[in-house]
């Protein structure tokens, strides 16, 4: 879930080998001051997995049974309040399925705290990318991660929920480049509430002033996390955040940095983080939706997503039936998530924003250990296409549309169509794929919408004397946004 050469010594964490039931601790992957996270192996569904401890080391020592012990009597109401808000951190984040935040397998209490396990995401946090390969940030990755982690945000916004601890050390870029919104800090601001030491835990140049003041609960809204991420931009651009926000009030010494000579950046990106930054908050873009056209990023409409049921608390996971190996389980790959954040993901490499190259590359399957989702609908008329027959059939599912539960086909079914297809279009163009006319139209978002199945694609867009195109290779379920070049 973090860094795996992370592995050095963190006080008080659990030794390689401690079980809890079916889970056995393998090593230790990130420590803080609030909380150890360990890579651990699941002997029941035979899986890797992370988990979560509250283990506050500023309040609590391990004893020698595994237990917590209070370092004083006095640390009682701090450890108390940062346990119950690490327990409802667990609860809030279960009532979510978005492909870009921290996904909550488990949850129990044991050795007198509290536990919970999430899917485990290889790869390394924002921080530590930023800090060993700083060439890699430019406009364009930029441009290609943020929509992800918008679609995470406003996910939780739309829920009535904030973030309040943005970071670069709360994102995490996997190994196939999808940024993870990991967890909430929730911890933190409530034994920072209860100790008086509100002021050191919050995270300097990423909080905004609302989060310093007495009142902040009622003034912190949609702006208050996006002064953060406005932080986070701002870092990844320039190497360091913005200065600490009450100083700010004081005597600001914020440099926009649309008046920075910083070669690469458009103005459009570096106003839009400077509005950010904003230290008051009605100054700041109040949604995310706001912020995103400020960037002018595409945000897709909700009535351009498949229409499927809301997920449930994935708490307790519980998987009905258990895929063939080998077989293509593509449920796994969740639209509501996407729907809710009205900023879509690209599931597979190829499916990056505005990508202007060939989509064939396999992503990595971080998802692996959810359990059993909703299944697309079947396309009602598929375009034409070579396809796989051994994918298409491993991906039918029980039954097509238009049928009961109980009802079982009198014929072979048809291919299902596995892969949503968004593709920016200008008006006046026509559509081809694989050399047949498309009768579709962009949506008031840019985009038209084809559900494909498995094949080999050529999209050709035609008109205002200009032919743009691009090639797909869907093996996989999952979705794409991309804008075919000339």
């Amino acid at each position: 879930m973090t860094d795996n050469d992370n592995n050095r010594t963190v006080p008080n964490a659990l030794p390689p080998g401690y079980r809890f039931n079916e889970f056995e601790i393998k090593e230790v992957i990130g420590g803080g001051g609030f909380g150890i996270v360990y890579r651990a192996w699941d002997h029941q569904l035979e899986r890797t997995i992370a988990i979560k401890e509250f283990m506050p080391s500023t309040l609590a020592v391990r004893n020698d049974d595994m237990t917590l012990v209070l370092r004083s009597e006095r640390f009682g109401k701090a450890f108390s309040a940062g346990l119950n808000s690490f327990i409802q951190e667990a609860r809030l984040l279960a009532r979510f399925n978005h492909p870009n935040l921290l996904h909550v397998l488990r949850f129990w209490v044991q050795n007198d705290t509290a536990y919970m396990g999430t899917v485990f995401y290889s790869g390394t946090t924002l921080s530590r990318l930023r800090e060993q390969n700083p060439q890699m940030v430019n406009e364009a990755w930029i441009r290609r991660m943020l929509p992800m982690l918008l679609g995470a945000i406003k996910t939780i916004h739309d829920e009535g929920y904030l973030h309040r601890d943005i970071s670069l050390d709360n994102i995490q870029i996997q190994d196939n480049g999808l940024p993870v919104l990991l967890d909430f800090g929730s911890a933190r601001r409530s034994i920072g509430s209860v100790s008086d030491e509100t002021e050191t835990m919050l995270r300097p140049g990423y909080a905004p002033i609302e989060q310093y003041t007495d009142d902040n609960e009622s003034e912190q809204g949609p702006w208050t996390d996006i002064y953060a991420l406005g932080a986070v931009l701002h870092t990844l651009i320039v190497g360091s955040p913005p200065p600490v926000s009450v100083v700010r009030s004081i005597q600001d010494g914020y440099q926009p940095l649309a008046q920075r000579n910083l070669p690469g950046y458009s103005p459009t990106l570096l106003q839009a983080i400077d509005k950010a930054l904003a230290l008051k908050m009605e100054d700041r873009p109040q949604t995310i939706d706001e912020f995103a056209a400020l960037i002018e990023m595409p945000v897709a409409g909700l009535d351009d997503v498949l229409n499927v049921k809301q997920p449930g608390t994935m708490l307790v996971p519980i998987e009905e039936v258990e895929p063939k190996a080998g077989a293509l389980d593509w449920r796994r790959y969740k639209v509501p998530g996407l729907v809710a954040a009205g900023v879509l993901v690209g599931l597979v490499a190829g499916g990056l924003l505005f990508s202007g190259g060939d989509a064939e590359r396999e992503t990595a399957q971080t998802a692996e250990n959810s359990p059993a989702q909703t299944q697309p609908e079947v396309a009602p008329t598929p375009p034409p296409a070579a396809t796989d027959n051994r994918t298409a059939t491993a991906a039918q599912p029980a039954a097509t549309a238009g049928q009961s539960a109980e009802e079982k086909p009198d014929a072979t079914p048809l291919p299902v169509a596995i892969a949503q297809v968004y593709i920016r279009m200008k008006e006046g163009e026509k559509l081809t794929l694989n050399g047949e006319p498309q009768s579709v139209s962009a949506a008031s978002n840019g985009f038209a919408t084809l559900k494909l199945q498995p094949g080999r694609y050529t999209l050709v867009l035609e008109g205002n004397g200009q032919t743009r195109s691009q090639t797909l290779n869907v093996a996989h379920a999952g979705t794409w946004l991309i804008n075919p070049q000339p």
